[in-house]
């Protein structure tokens, strides 16, 4: 069982050690973050604690019937003329971390600053346009990378800040928010960079809507705020939604030397595939019990010492079934002391965003000592033998997180985050979770 009362961690522990490069620790000062139930990081954490449902009734998706649950958009409203709404997003989120980590651009090595923001897909409005009017392609007012680069967002960031170290833009479906954050910890673990931005943002895109409609595996119900219903019995599919997460992350001795407050280290990143289908999971879950297995061990923890799991937590029969299958695999009997919560449920589907913003939710709910709920979990489904925190979150202190991503095409990508325990240079416990 873990210790709730975490290890303090000494700046003097911590300042006057001489780490090799490859070595150094890897930490997150800083988080952007916004989607349905909130604009920011913390109304954002806020709506998350208490667990409101961003899900609403969309209807005008071009082949889909109206009415149809597709997630949560007009929360978001971030639209912004001449710009696609995916790299608004992204410009917005990454905006909040730089404010949040006080990057001073006149202090900072530019050309040792990395960017890694995920592909995005462009703008179709005017081929659905022209095929709806069986006419010529007219004119629009987004510029033609933004419809046709998948880099764009990563691009229109970094030059709008001056950002000329390493540029990454990966598209790996719903594991690219997460797999972006974790080679930008490799591009400072490789010594390419000191500092970097990482992250990525999504807009509901009508091919996405109409290819996961022709899949059913979109969620419907006559409450819109009950549709995602992850590790119920009754599930029935997921919920799409929007929005973004964007963080800086540092070299240690980077942050340190800057004055910069910590949130978490980086202790743990794994990467893995399973050679089975583009859509389905392999029903042994082998692949995915590896996984953990693996960043447990590169993180030098026990089973027993993680704590919370933001898992993939889609909602749909398949996916719910076979995270249940490789968790408690990798767990064993240490299954007992992990709670393991889906805030798809809340936030619906974000695609390529869903890695960042729930790897962001973990990190806040490491700074805060609170496990966010999982929300229409009325009725679990009896392979969730384990903790999936019902209905209703809970306060409780741990130093280790895990945020893990499912994604089509096989993506298995997971990471272990440990949270910063030093009060001169990391965050205090609330005194109350203002939830």
């Amino acid at each position: 069982m873990a210790d709730p009362t975490p290890a303090v961690i000494r700046l003097s522990d911590v300042r006057p050690k001489r780490y090799a490069r490859e070595d150094e620790p890897i930490v997150i000062t800083g988080i952007g973050m916004l989607a349905s139930v909130g604009r920011d990081r913390e109304s954002l954490w806020r709506s998350v604690m208490q667990g409101r449902s961003g899900v609403k009734r969309l209807a005008g998706i071009i082949g889909i019937p109206d009415g149809l649950l597709l997630g949560a958009t007009a929360e978001v409203d971030l639209e912004v003329p001449g710009q696609l709404k995916s790299v608004a997003i992204c410009q917005k989120a990454a905006a909040e971390a730089l404010a949040d980590a006080r990057v001073d651009f006149e202090r900072v090595n530019l050309e040792r600053f990395a960017c890694a923001i995920s592909a995005h897909v462009g703008d179709t409005r005017p081929l659905t346009e022209m095929s709806a009017k069986r006419g010529l392609l007219g004119p629009t007012e987004i510029p033609w990378w933004q419809q046709y680069l998948p880099c764009t967002a990563g691009a229109s960031v970094a030059n709008r800040y001056g950002l000329c170290g390493p540029r990454l833009a990966h598209s790996v479906a719903c594991a690219s928010g997460l797999v972006d954050v974790l080679q930008a910890v490799r591009t400072l673990r490789d010594d390419q960079a000191d500092i970097a931005l990482a992250g990525s943002g999504e807009a509901i895109h009508p091919l996405f809507a109409a290819g996961f409609y022709q899949m059913k595996v979109l969620a419907n119900h006559e409450d819109p705020t009950k549709a995602c219903r992850p590790f119920n019995v009754d599930r029935n599919g997921f919920v799409m939604g929007e929005g973004g997460a964007m963080f800086v992350l540092e070299r240690l001795s980077h942050a340190l030397g800057r004055g910069a407050k910590i949130y978490a280290e980086v202790v743990a990143g794994r990467m893995l595939a399973e050679a089975h289908h583009v859509t389905a999971l392999d029903d042994s879950s082998e692949p995915l019990s590896r996984l953990l297995t693996d960043a447990l061990r590169e993180a030098g923890i026990a089973p027993d010492e993680l704590s919370y799991i933001n898992c993939h937590g889609t909602g749909t029969i398949q996916n719910d079934a076979a995270e249940a299958r490789g968790i408690k695999s990798a767990m064993g009997t240490a299954i007992g002391s992990v709670a393991v919560s889906a805030t798809k449920s809340m936030l619906g589907h974000l695609v390529n965003a869903a890695g960042s913003v729930e790897l962001a939710i973990t990190a806040l709910a490491l700074r805060d000592g609170f496990t966010p709920p999982t929300i229409n979990l009325t009725d679990p489904d009896p392979l969730c033998t384990f903790d999936c925190v019902p209905l209703v979150g809970r306060s409780r202190r741990f130093d280790y997180a895990m945020k893990l991503s499912v994604a089509f095409g096989g993506h298995l990508v997971c990471m272990v985050l440990r949270r910063w325990n030093d009060p001169a240079t990391g965050f205090a416990y609330p005194a109350r979770i203002a939830a």
